[in-house]
Order: structure tokens, then C-alpha cells, then sequence
């Protein structure tokens, strides 16, 4: 979704729409991570304003992804419920100022340039931003045991526990003095 940015009021306004984020099962599939799967589209809630020549951007954005948990390797599925607030600024080399250092203040900020707006990238961006770094099926989920392979959480395996670290097991040699 595109907005002109002759069109953002400097009252706050607010919009419902979906948005589309095929590209991400695009970026996914390709690289070695395929960790997440999108659906065509998810909800957006968005309120945006300006204040000058700065836009203001917050919002919401909702749906059902799938997800391959870390310690399982089964496919699951999760609610995507994560909230953002965006500050767009004019480019300083675009907008004909000379481009200075960066302030601590100016580190959560982005920029833009042109007539119009593109949600989409910031779109995307967001839903990534807001995926899980460690994507899990449940925080109780036993995983696969090391030795044979077999999903704990379906089923008990036959193999021994390990004793302890074996990187350790030297240390059970040593005699310590009274």
C-alpha cells in the first residue's frame, strides 16, 4: 500500500488493511532459514500524522504464521500480534542538506524520499523484527534425543541418560587430598 505524503494530515488518521507478504515465503524458501511460513496477507491497523516535513507511523500488525520449532523440528503454528512505531524524515542527501553526523536522538529514525510512501518494505520489516529468535512449538517441548533421534514429546526413547559432561569425565580421576 502506497500514501502520498500530501495526504498525511497532521491529525492522526487511521486505516485497516491487509498487506500483502508473499515476498517473505519468497525470501524464506530461498535461503538456508526456513524456519518461518507466511500467509498471503496479514491485517494491519495503522494511525499516521505529520509534523512538518517528519511522519509519524504506529501500528499493528496481526495473522497466523507457521513456524519449525528449534528443538522438535515439527511444524507449528502461531499468532502474530506486534505493535510498532515508525519515524520517517526527509533524506538529508535527497533533500538537498548536507548530511551531518548522526545524533544519539536521530539512531530510531529512517528516511524517506518522493512523492509517496511505501508501506510495504516497512511493512515487511516489522513482521520480521517481530518473529522469534528461537522459534519454539511450547516452552515444555522436550525436543529430539540426541542419541536416536525420536521426538520426546511423542515418545520415550530407549537410550541411557549420559552420566554427565563428557568433556568432565577427566576430572572423576582426579584424587583430591585431605
Amino acid at each position: 500500500m502506497k500514501i502520498s505524503i500530501d495526504e498525511i494530515p497532521q491529525t492522526p488518521k487511521e486505516i485497516f488493511f491487509s498487506e500483502s507478504v508473499e515476498e517473505l515465503n519468497k525470501i524464506y524458501s530461498q535461503s538456508n532459514n526456513r524456519e518461518f511460513g507466511f500467509p498471503a496477507s496479514l491485517e494491519v491497523e495503522l494511525r499516521y500524522s505529520r509534523m512538518a516535513a517528519d511522519l509519524f507511523f504506529d501500528g499493528r500488525v496481526t495473522g497466523e504464521l507457521s513456524g519449525v520449532c528449534g528443538r522438535c523440528v515439527e511444524e507449528y503454528r502461531f499468532q502474530l500480534d506486534h505493535r510498532f512505531d515508525l519515524v520517517l524524515i526527509p533524506d538529508p542527501a535527497k533533500a538537498g542538506r548536507k548530511a551531518g553526523a548522526l545524533h544519539r536522538d536521530d539512531l530510531g529514525l529512517s528516511t524517506y524520499s518522493g512523492d509517496e510512501i511505501d508501506l510495504t518494505p516497512l511493512i515487511v520489516e516489522q513482521v520480521i523484527l517481530a518473529l522469534p529468535t528461537q522459534p519454539l512449538c511450547s516452552e515444555e517441548c522436550r525436543g529430539l534425543c540426541s542419541s536416536c533421534g525420536v521426538n520426546l514429546n511423542r515418545e520415550s526413547c530407549a537410550c541411557q541418560s549420559p552420566s554427565g559432561d563428557s568433556r568432565l569425565a577427566v576430572l572423576k580421576t582426579l584424587k583430591v587430598g585431605h
